[in-house]
């Protein structure tokens, strides 16, 4: 397309514009901090990324060494439940070991005692604890109160009483008495080597047996 001028004057012509030189210096140093700002933030976001994953690997590593312990502590828990029921068995087992021996002992006691003293014979020998109730029969009182004597001089038996002690009809063709006394087991034994008491009459002592002679 050709234009025609009909008004006979030339065109002004187009000014340009200048940016002044400040200007251009401010949005450069602008982009410049844009520049640095998201360069600075990408670096801390890196690190802080790195941070972050960083702590969740250890959370991670914790929680597996958690779970591991946990498991450790419910084998030891199991452990000493068994070591509990184990040393229960234990203890009623030396208990029970413990007393067969003390009741042998006990009677072992006893018998050295009975063998020594005529006409008597035991028919009851309860022990509770360290004290014993016991009950028998003698041909006489005499021979009750030797039992007491040998009891006392025997070195294995405290506190000897005697409680009860009275005429039966247990045997009707001879005398008899009941009796019943409470005695204490001593703290110690005394030595083998001391010299056994005679018993009353003269008469050697039989050989060891629970029942006396008649």
């Amino acid at each position: 397309m050709i234009r025609i001028n009909l008004l006979g004057q030339a065109r002004p012509k187009a000014t340009k514009t200048t940016v002044p030189l400040e200007a251009t210096i401010q949005i450069v140093f602008l982009l410049v901090a844009l520049g640095l700002a998201a360069v600075v933030l990408g670096i801390t976001y890196y690190q802080q990324k790195r941070e972050l994953d960083a702590t969740n690997a250890k959370i991670a590593s914790l929680r597996a060494e958690k779970a591991t312990l946990q498991t450790i502590k419910a084998e030891v828990d199991r452990f000493e439940s068994q070591k509990a029921v184990l040393q229960q068995r234990i203890n009623v087992i030396e208990t029970l070991q413990k007393n067969r021996s003390g009741g042998q002992e006990l009677l072992s006691m006893v018998a050295n005692t009975v063998v020594r003293v005529d006409s008597l014979w035991l028919t009851n020998l309860d022990r509770k604890g360290n004290n014993l109730e016991i009950k028998g029969q003698a041909g006489s009182i005499n021979a009750v109160a030797n039992f007491i004597t040998q009891l006392k001089r025997s070195g294995y038996f405290d506190n000897v009483e005697i409680k009860e002690a009275q005429e039966t009809d247990l045997v009707k063709s001879a005398q008899t008495f009941g009796f019943s006394m409470t005695a204490a087991i001593a703290g110690a034994a005394p030595p083998e080597s001391q010299a056994k008491p005679q018993p009353a009459g003269g008469k050697a002592p039989a050989q060891p047996a629970v029942k006396g002679r008649s």
